[in-house]
């Protein structure tokens, strides 16, 4: 049984018009990361559905049992809930929540209008993972990657440690998405920031190359890290998104 939720952490629901967004966020993170943006569309006129994946928002505990399939239930959980409310739905994400998005872009064609990653790996080039299945028996846990942000006034809400179990299913992840990104068709909108210190900067024009999408773009983010939905460059991708949501609703 997983542990209380965190404050801040809680999944949120913003009602609104007949189009909506789903918001995914990342590894390891929670809600409160995409409720800013959550806030901004919502403003907008747009439905916002913000699911907390299993394992996160809570202590770091319950991620140890966490499978990719887990996040991946969670997840069209929070697109069904959508999906009830809004006769056009689209799906955001940052992070593992982008590569989540895109997975339900290519699994949900019917439901899922348009896709937005906002620095989604589909592959890591970090060299310590080459040793993770050798400390993996010894070793639960490692330094977090969280709050990642280029603005020194904001604080992400986030693990301070990382479950190698979990980063292990994170990898799964990557490699499911990677192989699925040519049968993706939908509207595809990606930001990468060009300093990112999580996701290397590389995954955004592989996405963008490998994409089966005839309609795609991507805007790279000059003033932010990781976290770029907290992050100076916030503005910027709430705005475009709200923009490609109603350019192709």
């Amino acid at each position: 049984m997983e542990g209380a939720i965190l404050p801040g952490a809680e999944p949120f629901v913003f009602p609104g018009g007949e189009v909506g967004c789903l918001l995914v966020h990342g590894f390891t993170g929670n809600p409160s990361s995409m409720r800013p943006m959550g806030e901004y569309l919502a403003d907008q006129g747009f439905t916002v559905v913000g699911p907390r994946l299993k394992g996160h928002g809570t202590r770091v505990e319950d991620m140890f049992d966490n499978t990719y399939e887990d996040w991946i239930v969670s997840a069209e959980t929070g697109l069904d809930e959508i999906r009830r409310r809004c006769r056009t739905v689209f799906v955001a994400g940052l992070s593992m929540g982008a590569t989540l998005a895109l997975h339900l872009a290519c699994t949900h064609p019917d439901t899922v209008k348009g896709v937005v990653s906002i620095c989604g790996p589909v592959f890591m080039k970090d060299f310590r993972l080459f040793f993770m299945p050798l400390i993996r028996p010894f070793v639960k846990t490692i330094p977090g990657v969280g709050s990642d942000i280029k603005d020194p006034a904001v604080t992400e809400l986030a693990y301070e440690q990382m479950p190698l179990s979990a980063l292990g299913e994170l990898l799964k992840l990557c490699r499911l998405v990677k192989e699925e990104l040519p049968q993706i068709k939908q509207p595809a909108l990606i930001f990468e920031s060009r300093e990112d210190h999580v996701v290397h900067p590389s995954n955004a024009p592989y996405i963008l190359e490998h994409i089966g999408s005839a309609e795609k773009e991507l805007i790279w983010l000059e003033n932010s890290y990781h976290v770029a939905t907290l992050d100076f460059d916030k503005e910027l991708i709430f705005e475009k998104t709200a923009q490609f949501m109603r350019q192709h609703s």
